[in-house]
């Protein structure tokens, strides 16, 4: 009886935490704070230090929901990505993700070297761990803002990608600590097969995923958002088995799927996406239960924690942003903005738990700088990335919208679909009546929804901003019919 009443108390605690928790994404938007901000504050408010509700010091639980929660929040940002926007800005996301967490972390080991009085193995660890950014807090701060798409793709595409460097870094560092590190010819082996390898399974997984998703008749649509997330899974799953980079694989794969004609992709997006949210929320208020505020606010640690988050925001991060990005074309100001907006995040304090796993002396200690540390640069950095971003210049107009696929009135299985879209004042479509417009062949725009009324439209109905178009299209010519409508007068394409 006594198990069955915790049991219900953990429920209501869970439920009571995850309302608060959506509840203060409104204060993240009104105040320009980043919501994992305000989500490890809930998770510390409510722990040991706090209102004393919960207890929690169980570092491989945490580690565990931590990793989970990774594998979801980047198979969402994959499926989001533009496959056409991010390949030009590949090479260089890539070089930031490789050479720039290098030098990121090599800074940053100096600075701790000396600011903490630490060994230099655990001062490259400490570097290790902060050197990726965080592709959670980047979606996050980046989603519905209109900054220029080249740097979007690129922080997006270092985001997704710089994971797997720190990891190797970080893992490296313990097992020298440890004492069973390998030659250092060994060691760049090592990290050749683990990026090589899990792009490579991350491109197979996604295309058997993408061929089973779309061959597979399923009982009801409700298993394919499932479904897809299995392959998400067993991307990370298969490819750490044969020691590869599993999130790397992730990305990826979620890259592969989310640019395919795929049957249900609307359902498979919203549904990770609410997935995902439900992801960050549990695991940055899980690692705000983990950490005590009366060890990590203190005044020696949040005195070089300060010290250390300077070295990293002014110092480390632009120094590795220019000089990996000085082969290729971005201003100054776009370099500038670029690196602050390589935001830290839950990557680097689930990166901490693993020294903590491996029992490194001073492992408190580096967990609770870290903490702090990403801490300040969420916070700093996180709430002030709009604002420079204009203050630079670095906006672009209204955009246009992607179309979107009515699942609920599909006809996929006839080779029919029926879309939604939603015209902007930038559209070459907007303005013009329907006898005018350049539809796709077998395409028939079926209703019209404008100020909460139907319409329905003949040759002379002009298409106004703000009209929701449904439109029937033949699979064929979707990809066709989705370039024609997204067609902007400001840059003429």
């Amino acid at each position: 009886m006594q198990d069955y009443v915790i049991t219900n108390q953990f429920i209501f605690l869970f439920a009571l935490l995850l309302v608060v928790s959506v509840v203060v994404t409104k204060f993240s938007t009104r105040f320009g704070v980043p919501a994992l901000v305000l989500f490890i504050a809930v998770g510390m408010i409510v722990g040991s230090d706090g209102f004393g509700l919960v207890y929690f010091d169980n570092v491989y639980l945490a580690e565990g929901i931590g990793i989970f929660a990774l594998i979801v929040i980047l198979f969402e940002g994959g499926l989001h990505a533009n496959w056409q926007t991010m390949k030009p800005a590949l090479a260089p996301a890539i070089t930031m993700s490789t050479i720039g967490v290098l030098l990121t972390s090599a800074i940053v080991a100096v600075a701790a070297r000396y600011i903490f009085d630490l060994p230099w193995l655990e001062s490259v660890l400490i570097g290790s761990i902060v050197g990726s950014t965080d592709a959670a807090a980047v979606f996050s701060v980046l989603k519905g803002q209109n900054v220029k798409e080249k740097l979007t793709s690129t922080l997006e595409a270092e985001s997704g990608t710089n994971d797997p460097m720190a990891m190797f870094l970080t893992i490296t560092c313990i097992e020298l600590i440890s004492g069973h590190g390998s030659s250092v010819v060994s060691m760049i082996g090592s990290f050749i097969w683990e990026m090589g390898a899990g792009a490579a399974m991350g491109l197979l997984i996604g295309f058997i995923a993408v061929t089973a998703i779309n061959r597979i008749n399923l009982d009801t649509s409700g298993l394919y958002p499932l479904f897809a997330l299995s392959f998400a899974l067993a991307s990370y799953g298969i490819t750490s088995l044969i020691h590869a980079s599993g999130l790397l694989a992730v990305y990826v794969s979620a890259l592969y799927i989310g640019n395919a004609e795929i049957t249900y992709r609307r359902a498979i997006i919203r549904f990770n996406e609410g997935f995902g949210w439900l992801m960050q929320i549990s695991m940055f208020v899980l690692l705000g239960l983990f950490v005590f505020p009366s060890e990590l606010f203190t005044p020696s640690l949040m005195l070089k924690g300060f010290l250390l988050s300077l070295v990293l925001i002014f110092l480390a991060r632009p120094l590795a942003t220019f000089l990996s990005l000085i082969r290729f074309r971005y201003s100054a100001k776009e370099k500038l903005f670029i690196s602050w907006a390589g935001l830290k995040g839950a990557v680097p304090i689930v990166l901490a738990l693993f020294p903590l796993i491996a029992g490194i002396e001073n492992s408190q200690l580096i967990f609770n700088a870290v903490f702090f540390v990403v801490l300040l640069s969420t916070v700093l950095q996180g709430s002030t990335v709009t604002a420079l971003a204009t203050k630079l210049k670095l906006v672009e107009p209204q955009s246009t919208n992607e179309i979107e696929t009515l699942e609920l009135i599909s006809m996929g299985r006839n080779n029919l679909e029926m879309v939604e879209y939603k015209p902007t004042e930038v559209n070459e479509i907007t303005g013009k009546s329907l006898e005018h417009l350049e539809l796709p062949e077998t395409t028939l725009i079926n209703a019209i929804l404008r100020n909460g009324e139907i319409i329905s439209p003949n040759g002379q109905t002009v298409i106004e901003s703000g009209d929701t178009l449904y439109i029937m299209v033949s699979l064929q010519y979707k990809k066709k019919l989705a370039k024609y409508l997204r067609r902007n007068t400001l840059t003429k394409k």
